[in-house]
């Protein structure tokens, strides 16, 4: 409302827009702001001391310092032109009409304003219907679904998250306008996808987006081996697919950390690829390597990536009540003592994918053993071992090289096997028998 009224009070017209004014009809919490007006982009950065032009679309960005608020994004009105690539218009021309710019949004529940021109009382401006649409839930295409979705195909996967999150059903025009258009999602970019993706695996159930992206033809050229999943037999839950168990997963995944849901999206991956006589030998790791090269084409942030990788080169971890704590002790090395409680998450989300109890396959026994191992003050690699390499060349004279590492190695492994050992003089006797035992 401040920012509102500062525009209308230097003569400017404004109106609170997009999802914003959406969200604030159902009653719902905003967590983005967004207003148009009639000022052009240097007049409203002029109006307010921490204001920054973002781009050359005409939004200008308002800090407001309000932690409940956050930045506020001010678009001059538009009229945008010469779409050419299904991204983003070539061409944006400004306008004095809120009519002209409310035409060029995606669906009419986001088509909608509030405000007016100064001096004059705020009103609801509504050209398409759009309080009808979300009376009804219904998800509408402005004006002809098709060219709406040529002069942005970022537009489809918005219609598709929208669906999940506001609950809301697509109207059979608009399904038939994404349909005919799908293959156009290819032209965008890693990150504007990644963005609608990460909003659709946050929605209350995820498989809504992601069963809409498969239905529609989005998601094959997102992830061809994700839409390779429908259809492939699963002896898991009777007359579900492997796409099945999939959204299955997804949907029993943990909310927090966020990214267990991708990792449950991609942890069978690999699957189609390895598929064989209805077994899928060494999936963990193929799907390993496509996970990799699909984030890395998404761009998602490098530390999320390597985490999830991670979950699904180790997910078919094969625990047995008999593992000695040896074993135990071995896992926790291979997979990383920071992995291990998001691969029981993800293991929950499997479990639940296949249909059985969420804690199957003695989950709670070996969180509870791995918890005794670290409290334990586990060693799980050289820095715990009670000798080093400096230790090894001085007593034994042994010099730097792959040697050394392997002596090392050997010493960690004994460590793991039976921590007692780790004692300087019990490990420099160990390594003296290795050392005749290795050659130079």
């Amino acid at each position: 409302m401040h920012i509102l009224r500062t525009l209308q009070g230097a003569g400017h017209a404004a109106w609170v827009v997009g999802g914003s004014l959406r969200d604030t009809l159902r009653e719902a919490r905003v967590d983005d702001w967004d207003l148009t007006t009639s000022a052009r982009p240097e007049q409203t950065q002029a109006l307010f001391d921490d204001a920054v032009y973002e781009n050359a679309f005409g939004t200008v960005a308002v800090r407001t310092g309000d932690p409940s608020v956050g930045e506020v994004e001010v678009t001059t009105l538009r009229s945008d032109h010469d779409y050419a690539d299904f991204r983003r218009p070539h061409h944006v021309e400004f306008t004095d009409s809120i009519e002209l710019d409310l035409a060029r949004r995606d669906v009419t529940v986001n088509a909608m304003a509030w405000g007016g021109r100064p001096d004059e009382a705020p009103t609801l401006i509504d050209p398409h219907d759009g309080m009808v649409d979300l009376e009804a839930g219904i998800l509408r295409a402005v004006g002809d679904p098709r060219r709406r979705f040529d002069e942005d195909a970022l537009r489809m996967l918005r219609v598709v998250r929208l669906a999940a999150t506001l609950g809301f059903d697509i109207e059979p025009g608009t399904l038939a306008g994404i349909q005919s258009r799908a293959d156009n999602v290819r032209h965008l970019s890693g990150e504007r996808i990644a963005a609608e993706l990460s909003k659709m695996l946050a929605a209350p159930i995820p498989s809504v987006a992601l069963r809409l992206l498969a239905d529609l033809g989005l998601l094959a050229p997102i992830s061809p081996e994700l839409a390779a999943q429908r259809g492939v037999p699963q002896n898991k839950v009777p007359g579900e697919d492997l796409w099945d168990h999939t959204l299955r997963a997804v949907d029993g995944a943990a909310t927090e950390p966020s990214y267990i849901r991708l990792a449950a999206l991609l942890h069978d991956i690999g699957k189609p690829k390895t598929m064989a006589e209805g077994r899928f030998l060494g999936h963990d790791a193929v799907g390993a390597e496509i996970a990799d090269d699909l984030l890395d084409r998404l761009r998602w942030r490098r530390d999320e990536r390597d985490r999830i990788v991670s979950l699904v080169r180790h997910h078919m971890y094969g625990y047995v009540p008999d593992w000695s704590d040896a074993a135990v002790r071995r896992f926790i090395a291979k997979v990383g003592p920071e992995v291990l409680p998001d691969l029981f998450l993800l293991r929950e989300a499997d479990n639940l994918g296949s249909g059985r109890p969420h804690h199957a396959g003695d989950l709670d026994e070996i969180r509870g053993r791995v918890r005794r191992e670290l409290d334990a003050g586990v060693v799980l690699d050289r820095r715990g071992l009670a000798i080093d390499g400096d230790d090894l060349q001085r007593e034994l004279e042994i010099p730097p090289g792959p040697r050394l590492g392997t002596i090392l190695d050997a010493l960690l492994d004994r460590v793991i096997a039976d921590p007692v050992v780790n004692t300087r003089g019990t490990l420099l006797a160990i390594a003296r028998g290795l050392a005749r035992a290795v050659e130079p």
